[in-house]
């Protein structure tokens, strides 16, 4: 079992070392991960006080070639984030991850970024990631409660992926499935703990929010190794599964 307290403060202890590096990469995960605020300006070719009721009957006020251009444009350019997202977002997602997760561990984090890229890793991160996604919006067009509980079903996908790229799409979703069974609700109150960080975070015209991220995602990424510790000493994935060093025993059976 585990506490947020538990983890939150396993994630300070790390970050005292590495808390400018993780800000970079929390801030990369940021911005890949498709969170993108779009503002329009409205342009009118007369005032409004202009029209007659004759042209709103026979639609003569509306601009047709803007709308159809304006539509156009916001086509493609969700298309160009989308595509962003899914050929570049989703490896810097599980590079920065990868990261946090080798961070926690005390181990070599370099080149954390160019493992989502290298080689098949590429292409089955992209599968997994994408099909993981799609799944989560299927989920969400029956109501908004499922879709919420299947992406905390799914959230270890990307820590999941981080260990091993290669695992494959069924097993990489229904071992997070089985990871996070029984602990969905204590997760959501995990990320509400940490609503007033990133309240406070605001009032710094909002820069403080980042400053905010390193912390959430070591959090996560402590969370991660807890649950992982779970399912390896309940037989619900093996060590070669996740590309793992077997613990070695002594005489005494302790690990060493």
């Amino acid at each position: 079992m585990w506490s947020r307290e538990q983890l939150k403060s396993r994630a300070k202890a790390v970050l005292r070392k590495t808390y400018w590096r993780a800000l970079v990469v929390s801030i990369v995960i940021a911005f890949t991960g498709g969170n993108n605020n779009w503002s329009g300006r409205s342009y009118h070719s007369r005032n409004s006080g202009d029209y007659t009721y004759s042209d709103v009957i026979n639609g003569n006020f509306i601009d047709w070639s803007f709308i159809l251009i304006a539509s156009i444009t916001f086509i493609t350019l969700m298309l160009i984030i989308l595509a962003f997202r899914i050929f570049i977002g989703y490896s810097l997602e599980v590079g920065g991850t990868r990261y946090f997760v080798q961070s926690a561990q005390y181990k070599d984090n370099k080149k954390c970024f160019r493992f989502g890229f290298d080689g098949q890793n590429y292409m089955e991160i992209i599968k997994t990631m994408l099909l993981t996604d799609i799944f989560i919006f299927l989920w969400s067009l029956l109501l908004i409660i499922p879709g919420i509980v299947k992406s905390y079903s799914y959230r270890m996908v990307p820590y999941i992926l981080a260990d091993n790229p290669n695992i494959g799409v069924k097993k990489a979703i229904a071992l997070s499935n089985e990871m996070t069974m029984g602990h969905k609700f204590d997760m959501f109150v995990l990320d509400l703990s940490f609503i007033g960080w990133y309240l406070l975070g605001t009032f710094a015209f909002g820069i403080g929010v980042f400053f905010v991220m390193p912390y959430d995602n070591a959090t996560s990424a402590e969370l991660y190794l807890v649950l992982r510790k779970d399912a390896l000493e309940n037989n619900l994935c093996s060590y070669e599964d996740l590309l793992l060093n077997q613990p070695i025993l002594d005489d005494n059976n302790d690990m060493w």
